[in-house]
């Protein structure tokens, strides 16, 4: 950011790319994530806590005043917390 800004302030040209990730907090699986975790280091007790978060998640559609079922959700990350975003981060490590 501080590149763009200081290359705006000087009236240099500077290419931006734009990336939607909206969706893609919704395609990261649980499993692959914590394997990730656990690869990266992250400590039993932490993996056991962030499994216990993602675990039990339930979701439902409305769509027209239909209400579908509750079902449990076993990929994504919640959006909206700071957890949520670097779990995300860390799926997306090799």
């Amino acid at each position: 950011m501080e590149y763009v800004t200081d290359n705006v302030d000087h009236g240099k040209p500077v290419d931006v790319i734009y990336l939607d990730f909206q969706k893609a907090f919704d395609k990261v699986p649980h499993r692959r994530l914590l394997n990730k975790l656990k690869a990266h280091g992250i400590s039993l007790s932490i993996l056991n806590w962030i499994c216990e978060w993602l675990n039990g998640r339930q979701q439902r559609v409305v769509l027209s005043g239909n209400i579908s079922a509750w079902l449990y959700v076993i990929s994504g990350v919640p959006q909206g917390s700071i957890l949520g975003h670097c779990c995300f981060l860390y799926s997306l490590m090799i």
